[in-house]
């Protein structure tokens, strides 16, 4: 078996360590040791560069391109998942080796890069989001039409709900679809149209169900969750993480802390509406409202998580906003108050701890499967990160970004 070095450049390997010059050595898709004096048949010249652990981002969409219900409405059914070929191509561009689908990807999807046929970073997938009536995933207009931005298929259940007797039987519908993490909103949003991310939706009973399903089946809980009451329903009942946070007071952060609650900022998300807003992307007059109303609560929220200690893993709501710019939520983070190296810390051993895959992923250490990035400069440095991707490997072969730069030559 060839045995690989990548060698003469900064190993930031996650574990909560600065970064400090040493090589990687690679065999059979497995780290077999992080050091200096090592011996392999092969080696990739890293000089110039850092070395980190595969990114990992904790909530995209990979079957949204924008969200344009207009476009959407003249898009063929079936045409999205053509689409996520190309949004998972550019996300594992960007050195992001796994991600968790925060809803629209079905089984065939996540089989489909299973069994390689396409490329694209490892899937955890929620399916559907479960919503109320009148909630963030419920697409009724007042016209009396209805739709969603993803329409219900064989593959992907129909997740409005209402009372602990049908959300039993929802999430038990979810599993049998092939879900990896459950999603529910307990909270309205921005992009939905007749709801209000201040309130909190869902009651305690509906919620309990939720969790107690979920995890009789083995599986984590992620809430949309903006409201502040639709943040401390979540915590009260188990839920594992908190997906935008935008209304957190200082009670909730409180909770969290106690509870040991995971906060996922998608700071990127409200950004990405107002900017296309501002293109001329035709939106609904509320959802430009409500997107600039909460940017600088989510800021100062998120600010404040951070302060406390609040576990973050980073997610960008990507889909939401374009696939490949997912890097710029690190420099988001970072000025909120997280230091640089924190902010890749949530991006790669925080998120796998997150998604539960920290025994395979995250860090760069014996035994850890070889997802690498090869970053051209300075883990500190966060500015231009997408265009300073050299290299980006899985199971220690290379997959994306710019393998012209990454040079592989044998002893």
């Amino acid at each position: 078996m060839t045995r690989t070095l990548f060698a003469g450049g900064a190993v930031f390997d996650g574990t909560g360590s600065a970064p400090s010059s040493a090589d990687v050595l690679v065999e059979d898709g497995l780290i077999v040791d992080v050091g200096s004096g090592l011996d392999a048949d092969d080696e990739v010249d890293c000089a110039g560069t850092t070395v980190l652990p595969g990114l990992i981002d904790s909530h995209v969409h990979v079957l949204f391109s924008g969200v344009n219900v207009l476009r959407m409405m003249q898009t063929p059914f079936s045409y999205p998942f053509y689409e996520a070929v190309h949004n998972l191509r550019t996300t594992l561009d960007t050195g992001i080796t796994n991600v968790r689908d925060a809803s629209g990807a079905d089984l065939g999807v996540a089989q489909a890069l299973r069994d390689g046929l396409i490329a694209g970073p490892r899937m955890q997938i929620s399916i559907s989001m479960v919503s109320q009536t009148g909630g963030h995933g419920d697409g009724w207009q007042p016209c009396g039409a209805v739709m969603p931005l993803l329409a219900s298929h064989p593959g992907r259940p129909s997740t409005i709900v209402d009372g602990a007797g049908d959300m039993r039987r929802v999430v038990r519908e979810l599993v049998r679809a092939g879900a990896d993490v459950i999603k529910v909103a307990t909270s309205g949003g921005v992009l939905s149209p007749r709801d209000d991310p201040r309130h909190g939706h869902f009651r305690d009973a509906e919620i309990a169900v939720l969790v107690e399903e979920a995890t009789a089946a083995g599986l984590f809980v992620m809430a949309h969750a903006q409201a502040t009451d639709g943040i401390k329903v979540a915590i009260r009942n188990g839920i594992r993480s908190i997906e935008h946070g935008i209304y957190l007071d200082d009670q909730a952060i409180e909770m969290m802390l106690q509870a040991g609650t995971w906060l996922v900022p998608t700071l990127s998300a409200p950004r990405a509406v107002i900017t296309m807003a501002d293109s001329g992307v035709p939106m609904p007059a509320a959802v430009i409202s409500k997107a600039r109303m909460v940017l600088e609560s989510h800021d100062d929220s998120v600010g404040r998580a951070i302060t406390a200690g609040v576990k973050i893993a980073m997610g960008t709501d990507s889909g939401v906003g374009p696939h490949g710019d997912n890097l710029s939520e690190l420099g988001l983070m970072a000025n909120l108050g997280m230091s640089a190296l924190g902010a890749w810390h949530a991006s790669t051993a925080s998120a796998a701890e997150l998604l539960g895959i920290s025994d395979e992923f995250g860090t760069l250490e014996p035994g850890k499967r070889a997802d690498l990035l090869v970053l051209e400069g300075s883990a500190s440095d966060l500015v231009n990160l997408r265009d300073r991707v050299r290299a980006v490997y899985q199971d220690g072969s290379l997959v994306g970004g710019a393998p012209s730069s990454a040079q592989e030559s044998t002893h």
